[in-house]
């Protein structure tokens, strides 16, 4: 009988001491989840720190910034030990940290540093040290901004007009361009041997007039950001306006086939439908067809891809001009207004529309107000635009020579009659198509520029 007694006392010690020894052994490192932002530290940076041991809970978190045997401790925290019986009571299993990284408050210099990571649990391995994860992160320092240097001397544009800058950068991997009023025109390196010389076309748009403030601007990975102003002269113009009258013929000619989804039972159960479905088509749809179009200029290529002056339909009349104020009348009262961003060119119905110059189409589409469209990219951010087309003979993706045949003028989208309404854009703006056509205008203001460049940089 004692034996048995005696028996159950040393199983009743020795197998929690067993399964105590065993927990307090495990080998499992903490699990860690670490997000940098970037590996540049930039002025607002702030990394994310997820730590996880489930087993005897964590001991220990640090994290510092170390750069050429100096070390900043950014985070040392400390967690309490689980009870030794119950291996739970202040356990603390897991823990989450957003930690600032201000690198220029530690007088450490440009260049590169490490980020070091360590974490302990409690486990009694390693003579009580416990399971332990160390990671090194690499990062830069990186506190100067970038430098640049405008190549082009003269910027002479005026509202709705186009213009082109040059200017060369010194370090890679930037994002840079020309900030206009609040509007930003990517700059392209490629029209020139050296990498580092950026071209941007950019422009205003009809609301911008003298007073817009215009600039480079350059930011690194690491957030550091310059602006580089350059001379400029911008010159305002007025638009004229046009009253286009809406008779009940054009609206239940064009309505019926212009496709506006769900909305389409609304309008039919207004006194007059057919006029709610246009006031909503030259408004919001117009508003949606217009993004869709500005936003396909983006899709480019840093290349020159046209040469010379853009051409114009062969024989065509000007029915409306770039900036037209249109205000649209029924039965002679106001109903709506609009401005126009292209010119009308009016010639024999489905007259034969080649490319004004060579490129590459990166639109051939039916979209909306615009009917039947071709949007040709010309590199760098420039593009023409073709639209109210019967017929589209090339496909996305097709290059082009100036003067291939790319469809037939129409009556698609919202036209009144046939007509091609030809459009230039610089990135996601509409500008002047007038200025295109003018070789004396692109001469100065954009070919002599781009040569002078390369003979002084030769």
């Amino acid at each position: 009988m004692k034996k048995i007694v005696l028996t159950l006392v040393l199983l009743g010690v020795c197998i929690p001491v067993i399964w105590i020894t065993f927990q307090k052994y495990e080998g499992a490192a903490p699990e860690v989840n670490v997000s940098l932002p970037s590996q540049y530290l930039k002025k607002s940076y702030e990394m994310n720190l997820e730590v996880k041991d489930s087993g005897t809970g964590l001991r220990r978190v640090m994290v510092s910034l170390m750069q050429n045997g100096k070390e900043k401790v950014l985070l040392d925290k400390t967690f309490p030990p689980a009870s030794l019986l119950t291996l739970s009571g202040a356990k603390v299993p897991e823990a989450s940290f957003t930690i600032p990284v201000e690198s220029r408050k530690y007088g450490m210099n440009d260049g590169e540093a490490v980020i070091r990571i360590l974490v302990e649990d409690y486990s009694w391995r390693g003579w009580n040290k416990g399971n332990r994860f160390y990671e090194e992160k690499k990062v830069v320092i990186d506190t100067n901004p970038p430098q640049v240097s405008i190549l082009t001397q003269q910027h002479n544009i005026i509202r709705g007009g186009s213009a082109l800058v040059v200017y060369k950068v010194f370090e890679p991997d930037l994002d840079t361009g020309v900030v206009v009023g609040d509007n930003f025109f990517p700059g392209h390196n490629g029209m020139f041997p050296d990498e580092n010389i950026y071209a941007a076309f950019f422009a205003l748009d009809h609301t911008q007039g003298p007073g817009t403030r215009i600039f480079v601007r350059a930011q690194d990975p690491a957030g550091n950001q310059s602006k580089k102003g350059f001379y400029y002269y911008i010159k305002d113009r007025n638009f004229k306006t046009d009253i286009l009258n809406i008779p009940d013929r054009f609206l239940e000619r064009k309505m019926p086939g212009i496709d506006v989804g769900d909305k389409e039972t609304e309008f039919s159960s207004t006194p007059t439908p057919m006029l709610s479905k246009f006031l909503f088509v030259n408004e919001e749809l117009r508003r949606r067809n217009v993004e869709r179009v500005l936003s396909v200029p983006s899709d480019t290529v840093n290349r020159v891809m046209w040469e010379g002056r853009f051409s114009r339909l062969p024989g065509a009349a000007n029915r409306a001009g770039f900036g037209d104020r249109r205000i649209y009348k029924h039965k002679g009262k106001e109903i709506d207004r609009a401005v126009h961003l292209g010119v009308d060119l009016a010639s024999t119905s489905n007259a034969p529309v080649g490319a004004a110059n060579a490129g590459r189409v990166i639109m051939a589409d039916d979209e909306g107000i615009f009917g039947n469209t071709v949007i040709i990219d010309h590199g760098f951010g420039l593009a023409s635009l073709y639209s109210h087309l019967s017929t589209i003979k090339v496909g996305q993706g097709d290059e082009v020579s100036k003067g291939d045949i790319i469809g037939n003028t129409g009556l698609s989208g919202l036209a009144g009659g046939d007509h091609l309404h030809f459009s230039m854009i610089v990135h996601n703006t509409f500008v002047n198509p007038l200025e295109w056509w003018d070789s004396a205008w692109i001469k100065n203001n954009i070919t002599s520029k781009i040569k002078a460049v390369k003979d002084e940089t030769k």
